[in-house]
């Protein structure tokens, strides 16, 4: 009853989806021909007859499985062909982005071409990707990176170039990991190096790493195909570092041992200047470098290696020292020739002239090279005969192209001792004869000096008058208080040396002594009168006839009173005194004051006399190295002068000790 009830159901079906196109071509005539072909369309069985598509015996030949008979798939599957499971098997793909995959070239419009995956839809790929040249055609298999499963349009986003890319990089990572090498084109330069194409992927040739030898021109390696090492790899950010001088080292490591096997001290080998520095040259000996240093380039002085190679520079050189454990090898190229200083006494011997360029300076002198490795020094007092040098720059100057002769020769020490002066006659040879003792002579005073004055008779003689021979009468505390600097004077010779070149002179000599007149005139105890010229602590000065200086010693007045009878006398006051002792050697006439002024004239205070008192004393002493000065005797007058009121001897009245100074 069931089945007749469904086939009842069915047949009405089908009539009403008749009905209901009649309906509709009825309603629109222009359509009827569109629904009798629907019409027409729909399935038939073999006999001809119109399939029910709700009849459940169209379903008798499919097998049903119910949900409880899941547990035995296995034997369902083992059930099936193999053959045919492979090909469902191989229908299903494990699709997953951001992989290279294969896929078959099904389609290609202007814009895009069209590859299957076997994904649920087709991938496509930019024609902008391929060249002319390899455009694939459809049913190629292309390896391709898949970039997206699905953009906002739906589509399957492919690259040829990334997966070109991502295989290269793969590559580069099993070189890396394996410590091989990879090929690269120097494409352009960069700030600290070079980039380098390696299989379409940027790698970065840091300076340092391109050679073993400084590369003078990196402009000149743009376009090269080379051999590299790759020396690191950042995953993340996809940068590459690669090496050429790693390369190289390993190459050269195997010539270097097998270098240093062979040589010896004393090898002449050629060598390449690989780079220049301020205390050296290094020298690539093909596959290991040794040290040429500054001092062993030449004979001669040299400022910077740059003065006698350059680099690049093909040169030999000499082997003077191996060291195996540091693997250092020391090389020298003045070795090649003879020592300059072989044979030197017989190419100059002592009191030859020589030529010579001045090239160094010191306080003490200047060396001047002779030639290449050979240098004297003229030292300051081999400059001149008379003229007192202070520095050699007075003389020469540096690079000064000038003429000396051979003192001496110190073949141990290597020295030469050179002179200017020697080329010159001695102007002390016959000194004495020239200038015999007592014979006037005129010159031109040169310098001054707290002792004297020194006046220059020749060019390259000079004569000292002393202070003490400056005056019969005065007592002179420095020369410019009778002489300048560049006055001609005329003067007498008192006494010369040859052997230590000294000439005394003396200006006072010119005149006749006057001690004899001065002692017949200031008799003892003679009034005489005079005005006062300085007022010390240890007296009054005055100014008295026959351009002589009386002293009335402080001592004579009381002792707890002196320094306010001192402060009463007045400089240009004239005084009468009486005369109690002359001493001709102390060129003073010794006073005595009877009447002590009563009012205080006071022209400075005992403070201020007592400052001028010690500024004069001061000045009495002369500050010289050359000259000892013997001040004993003025020290113990003063000392005397200022515990004992009683008169002393006349020794100890003295203002200072000429003779002694001299």
């Amino acid at each position: 009853m069931s089945d007749e009830k469904q086939i009842t159901e069915s047949e009405e079906t089908s009539e009403e989806i008749q009905e209901d196109i009649l309906v509709e071509a009825e309603e629109s005539p222009v359509e009827l021909d569109v629904a009798a072909e629907e019409l027409e369309a729909l399935p038939e069985d073999e006999n001809g007859e119109m399939l029910d598509y709700l009849d459940s015996s169209l379903f008798d030949d499919i097998r049903q499985v119910h949900v409880s008979d899941l547990d035995t798939t296995e034997d369902l599957v083992d059930q099936i062909d193999s053959n045919i499971l492979q090909k469902y098997v191989d229908t299903i793909s494990d699709i997953a982005g951001k992989v290279i995959i294969e896929g078959r070239v099904i389609g290609q419009n202007e814009k895009e071409i069209i590859m299957d995956i076997g994904f649920k839809s087709e991938g496509v790929i930019s024609r902008s990707e391929f060249t002319t040249k390899n455009m694939p055609a459809i049913g190629d298999v292309v390896e391709v990176y898949l970039e997206r499963l699905e953009d906002e349009n739906g589509q399957t986003i492919l690259s040829k170039d990334k997966a070109d890319w991502y295989r290269t990089w793969n590559n580069i990572l099993d070189t890396y990991s394996s410590e091989g090498t990879v090929l690269g084109t120097i494409s352009h330069r960069i700030k600290g190096g070079m980039i380098v194409e390696v299989d379409g992927i940027q790698a970065f040739l840091p300076g340092s790493q391109i050679d073993v030898h400084p590369i003078p021109d990196f402009d000149e390696l743009i376009g090269k195909e080379m051999e590299f090492r790759i020396v690191k790899v950042n995953q993340l950010r996809k940068n590459i570092v690669i090496s050429r001088k790693a390369l190289l080292e390993d190459s050269l490591m195997e010539k270097r041992e097998s270098l240093l096997k062979e040589i010896e001290v004393g090898s002449i080998l050629d060598g390449r200047v690989k780079n220049i520095t301020d205390f050296g040259v290094f020298v690539d000996l093909g596959g290991f470098d040794g040290l040429l240093h500054i001092t062993d380039l030449s004979w001669g002085r040299v400022k910077h290696p740059t003065e006698m190679v350059e680099v690049g520079e093909e040169i030999s050189v000499k082997v003077i020292d191996i060291d195996l454990e540091r693997q250092r090898i020391s090389l020298g190229l003045k070795q090649l020739s003879p020592h300059p200083w072989e044979g030197i006494t017989d190419k100059y011997p002592v009191g030859s002239n020589v030529k010579g360029k001045v090239v160094s300076i010191t306080n003490y002198g200047a060396f001047v090279e002779i030639e290449k490795g050979i240098e004297g020094l003229v030292h300051v007092s081999e400059m001149s005969w008379g003229r007192n040098i202070h520095h050699p720059s007075e003389v020469v100057q540096l690079n000064d192209e000038v003429d000396a002769q051979v003192i001496t020769i110190n073949t141990e020490e290597r020295k030469i001792a050179l002179g200017f002066k020697q080329l010159e006659p001695d102007p002390w040879e016959d000194i004495v004869e020239k200038y015999p003792i007592g014979t006037r002579q005129k010159g031109i005073v040169r310098n001054l000096a707290q002792f004297g004055a020194f006046v220059e008779l020749v060019e390259g003689v000079d004569g000292l008058i002393h202070v003490s021979d400056l005056s019969w009468t005065k007592v002179i505390r420095h020369p410019k208080e009778v002489v300048e600097t560049g006055q001609d004077l005329e003067v007498e010779v008192l006494e010369v040396s040859h052997e230590n070149r000294r000439i005394a002179l003396g200006l006072k000599q010119l005149e006749p002594d006057p001690w004899p007149d001065i002692l017949d005139h200031f008799e003892i105890g003679k009034k005489v009168q005079g005005e006062i010229i300085r007022v010390l602590d240890k007296g009054v000065i005055l100014q008295m006839e026959l351009n002589v200086e009386g002293i009335i010693p402080s001592r004579t007045f009381p002792q707890n009173e002196r320094k306010n009878i001192l402060s009463r006398f007045k400089e240009g006051a004239e005084l009468e005194c009486e005369v109690t002792e002359v001493s001709p050697e102390d060129k003073k006439v010794i006073l005595r004051l009877e009447n002590i002024p009563l009012e205080v004239e006071v022209d400075k205070s005992a403070e201020s006399i007592t400052d001028e008192a010690q500024e004069e004393s001061t000045d009495d002493s002369p500050p010289s190295e050359d000259i000892n000065v013997d001040e004993s005797t003025e020290i113990k007058t003063v000392e005397a002068d200022i515990t004992e009121d009683e008169p002393r001897d006349s020794e100890n009245e003295v203002e200072g000790d000429d003779e002694a100074e001299k």
